[in-house]
């Protein structure tokens, strides 16, 4: 009995406390019709800051997860690349990776050995997974897409993706493929 009570009450809780949970996908589709609504409405709508405040949040904690690889990244392309980072973005990656360093200096480095007294950023986070397996949807055929091995076991092979089909794939494999707008992720 008691079991169905604290059951029932924490019912109560979690609807007052409960945040809508949306996939990344249900984000940008709402993103994209606030979008759309905004732009072909003839009258001012209301406006939909926290779908926008929600896709900025998960940038920023792209940028957090990865802070000073994204800066190696920016640091080492060529002149003329295009940044990856906005503006605004590279600001905050760099004010990011100064206040982590200094943060790290005065709570837990100065009490170390001397000879321990230093970090390397780069060593001590752990840089984006590039061969994790994404899945995609593909907006443009594209033939002769090498397919790395997943074991010794196994050979090179060639795939042809045509349009449409969806595929769980390394991401390595189809970087490229997403830079140029041939896949998608989904």
């Amino acid at each position: 009995m008691s079991d169905a009570l604290s059951d029932a009450g924490s019912d109560v809780n979690q609807d007052d406390t409960q945040e809508d949970v949306m996939t990344p996908a249900e984000l940008i589709a709402r993103l994209e019709e606030a979008w759309l609504n905004e732009k072909f409405s003839p009258e001012l709508l209301e406006n939909k800051s926290e779908v926008v405040e929600c896709v900025m949040e998960q940038l920023s904690h792209m940028i957090e997860k990865f802070f000073p690889h994204v800066l190696e990244r920016e640091k080492s392309r060529g002149e003329g690349d295009p940044s990856l980072l906005s503006p605004e973005e590279f600001a905050f990656a760099k004010e990011y990776y100064a206040n982590t360093e200094t943060y790290l200096k005065a709570v837990a480095l100065k009490r170390m050995p001397p000879n321990l007294q230093t970090v390397d950023m780069l060593k001590a986070v752990p840089e984006p997974c590039m061969d994790s397996f994404v899945f995609l949807r593909v907006k443009e055929r594209q033939e002769n897409i090498l397919v790395e091995p997943e074991t010794d076991d196994q050979r090179e092979y060639v795939v042809d993706l045509e349009e449409g089909s969806q595929h769980l794939m390394r991401y390595r494999t189809i970087a490229p493929l997403v830079s140029s707008g041939a896949v998608q992720l989904i």
